[in-house]
């Protein structure tokens, strides 16, 4: 978008919110770049450019707003709703890649040489790798900064800096101020942590946002002892690369409330990006209700509730394990499988509040599992046990890189896996959005009462016109049901 200058322009000087994080005002006379929905007075027209990332107005010598503070703003979309190789680099950079396995592990992940990963990125972003990496630490610096009484040295370390001066001179180029005085500043705002060792902060979004279905459905779908709903928010466990952590997150006016507890302060960076993701907070809410509000039978129900997500998870390996668990049976019935292999085999970990205790057991500690011991149907422990295992050999990934095509031939290849949990695993695990679900019963059934085609196959060739967001369609669609997962817990 940062190419179609006009559009560009009539943003700014409407202080348009909607596109923060589609493109970055760089301001040739102060040298200082902007959201576009900076509240400053906008500049002059012959004084702005644009810029696809921060990182390339970082790079281009332009220092981060302290108003509007740009690095703080949604990621642009298009990373969650393209299946390319930049944006799943963009997917990879955001979970902190780059700082864990440099360039050449990026690019191995890929399927590409280093030198066609940089040229990529170059021609759609304006930087490199190391320099979108770079604007990511420098943002991880400054949440450190701000909401934790850590000593600067170690902050510089766990924001991903191999060196306190390589972390001095970047906070002072990017913020235009020292890290202390980050933290001063940050001392007299609202922002100051009241408990030692949590890390809160805000994670934004664009609006509007429905947190009904959101946080509805993973608030009914948790599973005992690794997720859970209390006093408003949304707890769970995670496995982090360096250590573990738990996780609150509350619904809030404009934003959402995050209190991180993590054992190695380096894993703030991924832990961020799968709340993020788990959210679907960078998506464009507007964009995909015009594109639905399309067809009379579906603009009712955006109507009625817009800005929609869909809930993803924390671990694609997690969710697929979830999915067979729930293959044909009740909510409360997936649930109590996915407990009892909890038990039996995920790690125990200590929690404040005493309601979280365990991390969801990874594909390894389940590779050895007894089939004779899960209370499933024959045909589904054969499942389980054979997605088990291409997970924990590799022959299987399913992260944020992962090609969303590749992944759904090699589900349907496994023995148990048919459509449902095939587009299931696409859409939650792998965040496509265009995945669809028309054998699902709530979708038959909201399909029925709406008039829409009953039968699957015609089903879908209805929903062609819903693309590329059927995936949101589907939210939507359950919505006719009145089922816990629609509606926020007592």
């Amino acid at each position: 978008m940062h190419t179609d200058t006009e559009r560009c322009v009539r943003a700014v000087q409407s202080k348009d919110a909607r596109f923060d994080g589609w493109f970055f005002t760089a301001v040739l006379t102060t040298r200082i770049y902007c959201r576009p929905s900076c509240p400053v007075v906008p500049p002059k027209v012959r004084n702005m450019t644009f810029y696809p990332s921060a990182a390339a107005c970082q790079q281009a010598g332009f220092r981060a707003c302290k108003r509007c503070r740009p690095d703080t703003s949604p990621g642009s979309p298009e990373w969650n709703a393209r299946a390319d190789s930049v944006a799943r680099a963009m997917r990879l950079i955001r979970d902190g890649v780059v700082d864990r396995e440099g360039v050449p592990g990026l690019a191995a992940r890929l399927g590409y040489s280093a030198r066609q990963i940089e040229r990529q990125l170059l021609a759609e972003l304006g930087a490199g790798p190391l320099a979108l990496a770079r604007a990511q630490r420098a943002q991880t610096a400054r949440v450190l900064i701000e909401t934790t009484t850590l000593p600067l040295a170690e902050v510089a370390f766990a924001a991903g800096f191999s060196s306190i001066r390589t972390f001095n001179e970047t906070v002072r180029e990017v913020f235009a101020l020292a890290p202390g005085e980050l933290r001063t500043r940050a001392a007299r705002g609202p922002l100051a942590p009241a408990t030692p060792g949590v890390i809160a902060l805000r994670l934004p979004y664009r609006a509007p946002l429905n947190p009904s279905n959101l946080f509805g459905h993973l608030a009914a779908t948790a599973v005992p002892g690794v997720e859970e709903w209390r006093d408003g928010a949304y707890r769970r466990t995670l496995t982090l690369p360096y250590g573990r952590g738990t996780v609150a997150l509350t619904p809030r006016p404009g934003h959402i409330a995050a209190r991180l507890s993590l054992t190695d302060p380096r894993d703030l960076t991924q832990a961020i990006s799968r709340c993020r993701w788990l959210l679907d907070l960078d998506a464009d809410p507007v964009a995909v209700d015009d594109r639905l509000r399309t067809d009379p039978l579906l603009a009712p129900l955006v109507e009625a509730g817009p800005g929609r997500r869909v809930p993803r998870t924390v671990d694609g390996a997690e969710f697929a394990v979830r999915a067979v668990l729930g293959q044909q049976v009740s909510t409360a019935a997936a649930r109590t499988h996915a407990a009892r292999l909890v038990t039996a085999h995920g790690v125990e970990v200590d929690d404040p509040e005493g309601g979280l205790t365990h991390l969801f057991p990874a594909p390894e500690a389940l590779a050895g599992l007894d089939p004779e011991t899960l209370a499933l149907p024959r045909t589904r422990r054969t499942t389980l046990t054979t997605l088990v295992a291409a997970l924990a050999d590799g022959t299987l990934r399913l992260g944020t890189d992962t090609d969303w095509e590749r992944a759904r031939t090699e589900l349907s290849a496994l023995p148990g896996f048919g459509p449902w949990t095939v587009e299931a695993i696409a859409m939650r695990a792998l965040g496509d959005p265009d995945a669809f679900l028309p054998t699902d019963l709530g979708i038959r059934r909201a399909a029925e009462r709406l008039g829409l085609p009953a039968t699957p196959a015609a089903l879908t060739a209805r929903a062609a016109d819903w693309r590329p967001w059927r995936a949101y369609a589907v939210q939507y669609l359950w919505t006719v049901d009145d089922h816990p997962i629609n509606h926020l817990p007592a």
